[in-house]
């Protein structure tokens, strides 16, 4: 049986500017949750703190570990899976990951009176997690590899 395409049916591709401000919100994300990763992965507790991360010390290690790895997986896999069409819905599985690590995050400095000064970064982040998680898995998805 010969299938046809329904034109009036048919979603309209999406546009050029999608595409590349969805590229560019993926390599934001890699490159902040990479780097915080790093951070939270790598580096000793007092190291954490002169960097920024000031609760480390009032968490159990594991737990920063934890995060810093799971930050560096969805580094990799907002990216890697796009980029080379294997697995690419694990693009916005990352997003998605990437955005529930920041709502954990707003509770998490909300409970510690942090909102003033975390908040804006948080925001800056689960935004385009959302942007992303929003336009791979609906809008502008990428196309498995043959």
């Amino acid at each position: 049986m010969k299938t046809t395409i329904d034109p009036v049916n048919t979603p309209p591709a999406p546009s050029k500017v999608l595409k590349i401000s969805l590229w560019i919100a993926q390599v934001y994300l890699a490159a902040m949750f990479g780097m915080a990763g790093v951070i939270k992965t790598f580096l000793s507790i007092p190291e954490m703190v002169a960097k920024g991360i000031t609760f480390a010390p009032d968490v159990p290690l594991w737990l920063t570990r934890f995060i810093g790895i799971a930050e560096l997986s969805g580094a990799i896999g907002i990216i890697l899976p796009a980029l080379t069409r294997v697995a690419p819905r694990l693009t916005w599985m990352a997003a998605a990951g990437f955005a529930a690590i920041q709502i954990l995050a707003i509770g998490f400095h909300a409970m510690r009176g942090e909102s003033a000064h975390t908040l804006p970064l948080n925001l800056a982040l689960l935004l385009p997690a959302v942007f992303v998680l929003w336009g791979r898995s609906v809008k502008a998805p990428i196309p498995r590899r043959q």
